[in-house]
């Protein structure tokens, strides 16, 4: 019978290939290349709700946020068969709407491929495979995703939290899209009900995040994952996004945007030696955070023009995105002031109580302090608070279970108010947003490989934070063995790489470092050829060095020039690592 099944497929493959892509790409043969109900427990499948059209595609010669660039920055174009299909929830009246992008057969290598999206959205393109030969998918999430953000539906209404939404922003939707969609690939191209398909994800930021969460509850399903700066351990993250404000409102001292600007600029430049070259790249912001004290900038003079400044919204560095504001900013002429220093030491050093424990890591000295940029009262002639409301909606919204799009003010708001906060949000949404499982055995025994990479001075998501994922990924899977036999473990299937003076999602303009190019072209190689990676491949964009190739360390060791040739080594340093390991006590549940 096996034998049979086997011939029959390889029949249906070869009149797959043989038929027209009009043929195809038609109602009646996506609708009987559907997975029968039954097959993906708890979906029911809508047949009448397929539609179907054949597009034309280009890739840009620039990737978009999140993508690895490599393959995809070379300009192309493709035609494919886009395909619409709803399903329900097996005993729910709910209908849940997915898009696919199928390539035509002769560029079709056998891979589906997901693209996570940013901020509180999922990716609504499911173009993004075409470019690799693969069948790319999207979600609207059950709740229109591809027109509503999960924030404008997390709250039916105050105090009343969309659960279904959530579970589905969280990690369900892509999970179902990608099972659906890889059983439809099969049918759409004749291929047998159980032949491999390569299945991909890559995104960054929240797209990190969600790649998390499909490497934790649906590890099975994924062969290669490429998760960047992940936005994970939500509650956290979200809330620390308004630790800057509250430290400017206890120690009472409001920074000109142009003294925090000058603080970070002067740590970059004194720091830039200490990992052996001057090139304006922080390589070592261990090493800074070790060496460099930040009282000695007290008294640089400062100067910025006058402009209009935007503060940023839920994610990218140096990108205005929803809940960003712009303002006016007078010209600003001063020195750093022994206030301004307390503010940013404040803010770099993390979260504590009021008792002196820790309840969080903090973005790494050299990052941008975004979060703390104030904003200018033409009345008064003075600089004031303004709450990110990057943080500021996940209180009102997640942790108060109001629907309000931010704090209107800090009044009686202390540490200890942030680190309830915290424990509130990680408590409320363990289950769903946190997305910090630590267990990843199913991934790893079904032969998953995982890329995980962040900016060193990511000013958004802390590149501390993936370095503690990490560290609980090792300690909970491989905590019985030394130090050095769990690392080349791990190193197996699951690698992670800091970027030397990267910001979020991308380069940073204020240290002109590497960055990853070709990240799908290596994770396909390491998963369909068996070519392990030991370093990751990135090119410097700007600078001195621009167009230099460097391969980057992997973490634990850390890059440091000996000479003056232009490779630098990768070291261990047991002080270095140490100082990006944390503890949180104040917390009396683990944070992963």
């Amino acid at each position: 019978m096996r034998q049979r099944n086997t011939l029959l497929a390889l029949a249906a493959a070869s009149t797959a290939n043989a038929a027209s892509f009009a043929d195809l790409c038609a109602t009646a043969h996506v609708r009987s290349a559907l997975p029968l109900n039954g097959t993906l427990l708890g979906i029911d499948l809508l047949p009448s709700s397929v539609t179907v059209s054949i597009y034309n595609a280009s890739s840009s010669p620039s990737p978009s946020p999140g993508s690895s660039g490599g393959i995809g920055a070379r300009s192309a174009s493709y035609n494919y068969c886009n395909v619409t299909v709803a399903y329900t929830h097996t005993g729910k009246d709910d209908k849940v709407v997915l898009k696919y992008a199928f390539p035509e057969p002769s560029n079709f290598k056998n891979r589906f491929y997901v693209a996570g999206g940013g901020g509180f959205s999922l990716s609504s393109d499911a173009t993004g495979g075409l470019e690799y030969g693969a069948v790319g998918g999207a979600t609207d999430a059950g709740y229109d995703a591809f027109s509503n953000t999960y924030d404008e539906v997390v709250l039916y209404g105050n105090g009343s939290i969309n659960w279904d939404a959530t579970h589905m922003f969280g990690y369900q939707a892509l999970g179902e899209m990608t099972q659906v969609g890889k059983a439809l690939t099969r049918g759409f191209y004749g291929r047998d009900s159980d032949a491999k398909v390569y299945t991909y994800f890559e995104g960054c930021s929240d797209g990190g995040r969600e790649g998390m969460s499909q490497v934790q509850r649906w590890g099975e399903e994924y062969d290669g994952v490429i998760a960047g700066a992940p936005a994970f351990r939500f509650a956290q993250q979200q809330v620390l996004h308004v630790l800057p404000s509250v430290a400017e409102q206890t120690l009472d001292y409001y920074p000109p945007p142009c003294e925090l600007a000058k603080i970070v600029n002067a740590t970059v430049e004194g720091c830039d030696p200490l990992d052996g070259r001057t090139d304006g790249v922080v390589s070592r912001t261990d090493l800074c955070k070790l060496n460099f004290d930040l009282k000695t900038i007290i008294g640089e003079p400062y100067y910025c023009a006058a402009q209009n400044s935007t503060s940023l919204g839920f994610g990218f560095s140096k990108r205005q995105v929803q809940g960003s504001t712009t303002s006016y900013q007078p010209a600003q002429n001063g020195t750093v002031t022994a206030e301004g220093i307390a503010v940013a030491e404040a803010i770099y050093n993390g979260l504590h109580t009021s008792g002196n424990q820790r309840a969080y890591l903090s973005w790494q000295v050299t990052s941008e302090l975004s979060d703390a940029t104030t904003t200018y009262n033409s009345n008064t002639d003075s600089w004031e608070l303004s709450i990110p409301s990057t943080g500021g909606e996940y209180v009102t919204k997640f942790v108060q279970l109001l629907d309000l799009d931010n704090l209107s003010d800090l009044n009686n708001v202390t540490y200890d108010t942030l680190v309830e906060w915290m424990q509130t949000g990680m408590v409320r949404y363990m289950d769903s947003l946190q997305t910090t499982l630590p267990d990843l055995t199913p991934f790893q025994v079904s032969g998953g490989k995982l890329l995980h990479y962040h900016g060193e001075s990511d000013p958004s998501v802390p590149a501390a934070s993936s370095v503690h994922y990490w560290q609980s990924v090792r300690s909970i899977m491989y905590g019985d063995l030394s130090p050095k036999v769990s690392q080349e473990a791990l190193a197996d299937w699951y690698q992670f790489y800091l970027v030397p003076g990267a910001a979020h999602c991308g380069a940073n303009s204020l240290q002109p470092g590497p960055y990853p190019q070709n990240n799908m072209e290596i994770m396909i190689d390491w998963v369909e050829n068996g070519v392990k990676p030991s370093r990751l491949n990135a090119t410097v964009s700007s600078g001195d060095y621009e167009g230099e190739t460097q391969m980057l360390c992997q973490w634990p060791e850390r890059p440091l020039w000996k000479d003056s040739s232009d490779a630098f080594e990768c070291v261990s340093d047991k002080e270095s690592v140490k100082s990006w390991t944390y503890t949180f006590p104040a917390f009396k549940l683990p944070v992963y």
